[in-house]
């Protein structure tokens, strides 16, 4: 309960923020059903959220993402911004722009409808969605070769959508005259439409049964349990000041070894991160806008601290940020942002790094640390029409302390699915010729590391365009306390004699022909611990199991094939739950919490 009054007993408290909760996971669910691109119904490339009238982000959509908070918390503070006294029943604002909206990349377009009870401003009902494109020079609006943001595509200020209720119909066709595909991208704004109208409606169900002081109070209680908890993690850390540093492979245009830097400072209850000596923002288009560095730090806070601390603007507000501008994570205008997200990745690696000797038991190891892309653009043989697809592959999970690391799922800023084979061959005149865990990508380790995904597309007739961006080719997936890296990434065409040609991990947009392949695979993870010191149990059963060959197992745990045939693993899983159960483990342990809920617990 808020220190500031005593209006509700905890009982009202829970049940009113749980009503909350729900109104935010069932218009994210809304916006899935109703979404049109495979990105958004497939991929669940989306979030939702409540903020309160001050733009204070109260609930998320449990399944929302990570890297969206910011970014809507500074679209709707913008709004309010703009639009002092001005807002009306029935407005809905839309923007995009990371430099002019608090955005974070130009195809994650934020849409926010106030909420007005009895005449009053209580809450703003939001959404943001990854649209498949939203124009610029290359299809999917993301493509290596990008060196600006004009080049990205339709920069969209804070503008009303709707006005009182009423379509802004010149604002729709302005937007959809500058995007491909502008059915399905229609398709898709009005499905965020309906996923904030849902949200208002809901909300005024809930305030017909709670005074609007009771409500207020309800919001400024939420956050301060959220603060507390956070505090109360932080005082229980050794105190000290951490480092570390990682690189990223290069921006695509020259610039190769990109440094992020970190200093964490634990001091009682209060935890900083500087990020002082991270280099200069680049040319390339991996430049991270503010709001996703803190979204981002955010993220790893919460998943190392409390996983199953609920996530509003307590957790953003408690942690100090310091972020040159002008820099790799705090880029000005006009840098290209489009693939922010492999920066991102990078930023949750380096603050596990940090932490790493002060909770080492909390900590993962180095994860796959890129969105590993690709994007297919033609027109389909099948009826002659454009289509456009795009998806970012899942790679490794860091390992454990505890716990071997999850294969093929998304990390950190990525809480999308891995897109369905037959969704995708339903949709689009390509086949997926394999797809597959990547053998052998998982850094050794007590707990190896875990795999990467690989994925063959082949056109079927035609032509099309590919294009790809990763990270994770050149440095791989760091191991923790002895342990070995993950495997790294890779992007090759194989021409259909069977030829192969590598291609770098930002390549310039690539004409493919139907025949030939496009083979995408992510990286793995990095392990941790001492591989001497694993179990041969487990080792015997990653032999088994074919997610690792002979040699490697000979080459990294010193053990013959046929050493380990006699080798019984029929008891691992009891063994498996008896670690979990000494280490206190759930579906929310601060490893676990670092990779997708989109996925099966292994």
């Amino acid at each position: 309960m808020s220190s500031s009054n005593k209006l509700l007993d905890p009982i009202t408290l829970e049940v009113i923020h749980n009503g909350l909760r729900s109104i935010a996971d069932e218009t994210y669910i809304a916006l899935k059903k109703s979404a049109y691109s495979t990105n958004i119904k497939e991929r669940d490339d989306h979030s939702t959220c409540l903020m309160d009238a001050r733009g204070r982000v109260i609930v998320q959509a449990e399944r929302a993402q990570a890297i969206h908070l910011s970014s809507m918390s500074g679209h709707v503070r913008k709004v309010l911004e703009c639009n002092s006294g001005g807002l009306r029943e029935g407005d809905i604002f839309i923007s995009n722009d990371p430099y002019e909206a608090g955005g974070s990349h130009l195809p994650d377009v934020n849409f926010a409808m106030p909420v007005f009870v009895q005449g009053h401003l209580m809450a703003f009902s939001c959404s943001i969605a990854h649209h498949a494109d939203i124009g610029g020079m290359t299809p999917g609006s993301m493509s290596a070769d990008m060196t600006e943001i004009y080049q990205e595509g339709l920069r969209i200020p804070v503008v009303r959508l709707f006005e009182e209720g009423r379509l802004v119909r010149d604002v729709l066709n302005l937007v959809l005259l500058n995007v491909r595909m502008p059915e399905e991208r229609k398709g898709d704004y009005l499905a965020q439409v309906a996923a904030c109208r849902l949200g208002e409606r809901r909300f005024k169900e809930l305030a017909s049964r709670y005074d609007r002081r009771s409500l207020e109070s309800a919001f400024d209680d939420i956050i301060a349990r959220t603060t507390r908890r956070i505090r109360r993690s932080i005082a229980k850390l050794p105190p000290g000041r951490y480092t570390f540093e990682d690189v990223m492979d290069d921006d695509g245009h020259g610039t190769k070894n990109i440094a992020i830097k970190v200093a964490a400072t634990i001091a009682g209850d209060r935890l900083s991160f500087d990020f002082a000596g991270t280099a200069p923002q680049v040319k390339g288009n991996i430049n991270c806008p503010f709001a996703d560095t803190r979204s981002m730090v955010g993220l790893a806070v919460k998943g190392l601290l409390d996983p199953t601390m609920p996530n509003n603007q307590g957790v953003m507000d408690t942690v100090e940020l310091s972020v040159e501008p002008g820099t790799l994570l705090n880029p000005t205008f006009p840098a290209a942002v489009a693939f922010r997200t492999h920066t991102c990745q990078r930023v949750v690696d380096v603050i596990l790094g940090a932490l790493a000797p002060a909770i080492p038991d909390a900590v993962i190891a180095a994860g796959n640390g890129a969105n590993t892309t690709a994007i297919f653009a033609g027109i389909d043989p099948r009826n002659g029409r454009r289509y456009l697809f795009l998806e970012t592959l899942a790679g490794g999970c860091g390992a454990r302390s505890f716990k071997d690391g999850k294969d093929g799922v998304q990390l950190y800023a990525a809480n999308s699915a891995n897109m369905a084979v037959e969704a995708f061959e339903t949709a689009f005149p390509i086949l997926i010729d394999r797809y597959e865990f990547a053998a052998d990508t998982g850094g050794a380790g007590k707990f190896r590391g875990g795999l990467g995904l690989r994925r063959v597309y082949r056109p079927l007739a035609g032509e099309c365009l590919f294009v790809g961006s990763a990270d994770r080719f050149s440095h791989a997936p760091w191991g923790l306390f002895d342990a070995g890296p993950g495997a790294s990434g890779q992007y090759v065409v194989v021409d259909e004699d069977g030829r192969e040609t590598a291609l770098s991990s930002k390549p310039r947009p690539l004409v493919v022909r139907a025949g030939q392949r496009v083979v995408v695979q992510s990286p793995g993870a990095g392990g941790y611990g001492d591989p001497h010191d694993r179990d041969r149990r487990f080792i015997a059963r990653d032999l088994r199991s074919g997610k690792f060959g002979a040699s490697f197992i000979e080459r990294n745990y010193g053990l013959a094939a046929t050493q380990l045939h006699a080798v019984p693993i029929d008891d691992l899983l009891d063994f498996e739950e008896t670690l979990l159960q000494r280490n206190g483990d759930t579906d929310h342990h601060s490893g676990s919490a670092m990779a997708s809920r989109r996925h099966p617990r292994e």
